[in-house]
């Protein structure tokens, strides 16, 4: 019970067995409007690796993840919906843009650094979850640790802690008494804001990186403060905080000393090579425009044929041990608009045996975008205002409007998917938003296709100002 609220506080399923493909659909339909083949396709790969898992031994080895690439123009959905597998999943996720690697030898980073961020990753996420777990005796450990910084200590030139060896039965008594009145108003929020003295680690030292310089050792994946930490011990002070403070930091502090950090690492690195999603953005931009090519098409060959290895399965050394790649789940995505799938070299097209392509916005896509998500942008701008008191409401008309403009600009600027909404509410809302604070007397505020034509329609009509604005 304990572990599945632990689950549902961190809004995570990390069992897959409990999720059918035509469930995950379901789930992502909440967020993501359309792209029905893109759904199905990244269900169905979410649904093999639980699949793997229950195959004997010697064939689960044998078993490759079906990678994906998407295909579509930018603001269709491609991240969000890898972003929300991995959270449905419960597993570690990584985004990263393949523009950003280079070949060895070039500037830039070292494809091999995506397997140790997402290991990183995931060694947070299983050690947040185990936190949560033992949350409740943590905080039961760090209210008494309140308690006697709190409470005077008795007779203390017998002893530094009043311990009842060192009390008599009277005071032994009198001091349960008081420590029991110190903790109903430690736990009523009374003592919050009286002041107590911790000892903490010093946030002034200057890390081991800074002292040895920039050589790009995170990227290989070795950790100095560890390897010296006997040398050069960790330096603590004396601070002072108030209890409601106190008490969290206090909470940190036990639940990191009751976790077993070699189990964490441990399951954490099984969930990575197990489930692990690494989604590699951008992927078109490293495709060689055609047969022929040199210069800059050189250097992005290479960033290809290093991350082959990778998808393809290999060991990467981590600070927290060997980590192979064969069973992680790579989705790739691009918009494909000069160079094609096929400009990719055939090594690392083979590794991607799944393509989708993801289908432009079209007005009706962005009226639902509107309304129907569970963080709909509509919901978003009405909750922001709420928070001043102010009441926003949108007519049909409004939003059908508001979609119409989205599109219009999408087809003669350039197309940003649904990201163009964002531009447009916020140029539609901005002398709301501005204003609220300053007149509060105007509770209620109606959006109207009126309103809407009113404020965009000139920007809409000037071409180049709705390149810059809008």
């Amino acid at each position: 019970m304990a572990k599945r609220a632990a689950e549902k506080k961190l809004g995570t399923i990390t069992s897959m067995h409990e999720l059918t493909p035509r469930q995950i659909v379901a789930e992502l339909d909440k967020y993501i409007i359309g792209q029905d083949n893109a759904k199905r396709a990244v269900a169905i790969a979410l649904r093999n690796r639980w699949r793997r898992l229950q195959a004997p031994e010697e064939m689960r080895d044998e078993i490759s993840p079906n990678n994906i690439i998407l295909i579509g123009p930018t603001g269709v959905g491609k991240t969000e919906i890898a972003r929300r597998l991995a959270r449905l999943a419960g597993a570690p996720f990584l985004k990263v843009e393949a523009s950003k690697f280079t070949e060895v030898g070039y500037v830039g980073r070292d494809v091999e650094s995506m397997v140790r961020d997402l290991t990183e990753i995931g060694v947070t996420m299983v050690k947040a979850e185990k936190a949560l777990e033992v949350e409740e005796q943590a905080r039961k450990l760090a209210e008494e640790r309140l308690l006697d910084l709190l409470l005077p200590t008795v007779k203390r030139s017998h002893a530094a802690e009043p311990k009842s060896e060192n009390l008599t039965t009277d005071e032994a008594a009198e001091y349960q008494k008081t420590r029991g009145l110190f903790r109903e108003k430690l736990r009523s929020g009374q003592l919050d804001h009286r002041m107590v003295e911790l000892e903490l680690p010093s946030q002034g030292q200057i890390p081991l990186m800074q002292v040895v310089g920039p050589l790009g050792m995170d990227d290989m994946g070795i950790n100095l403060q560890e390897m010296l930490g006997n040398i050069f011990p960790k330096k603590t002070k004396q601070r002072k905080v108030n209890v409601k403070e106190a008490k969290q930091l206090l909470v940190q502090e036990e639940s990191q000393k009751l976790i077993d950090a070699d189990a964490a690492v441990k399951e954490a690195l099984v969930r990575v090579q197990n489930s692990g999603i690494i989604f590699v953005d951008e992927i078109d931009k490293i495709a060689r425009k055609g047969a022929e090519g040199g210069g800059v098409d050189v250097s992005r060959e290479g960033v290809q044929r290093d991350l082959l290895p990778i998808v393809e399965g290999s060991s990467v050394m981590t600070k927290y041990g060997m980590v192979k790649t064969d069973h992680v789940l790579f989705i790739a995505a691009g918009a494909f608009h000069v160079a094609k799938p096929s400009d990719l070299i055939p090594e690392l097209q083979g590794r991607f045996p799944i393509r989708v392509e993801l289908k432009s916005l079209s007005e009706e896509d962005f009226v639902k975008i509107l309304t129907i998500p569970e963080n709909a942008l509509i919901k978003q701008y009405e909750t922001l205002l709420k928070a001043e008191g102010i009441e926003l409401t949108f007519s049909q008309g409004a939003i059908r409007e508001i979609a119409r403009v989205a599109t219009e600009v999408n087809s003669q600027v350039e197309n940003i998917g649904a990201r163009r909404l964002h531009t447009i509410m916020t140029t539609l809302l901005e002398e709301y938003l501005f204003n609220a604070p300053d007149h509060i007397q105007e509770k209620k505020i109606e959006i109207t296709d009126a309103s809407v034509k009113a404020r965009l329609t000139a920007i809409v009509e000037n071409r180049d100002l709705s390149k810059y604005i809008l």
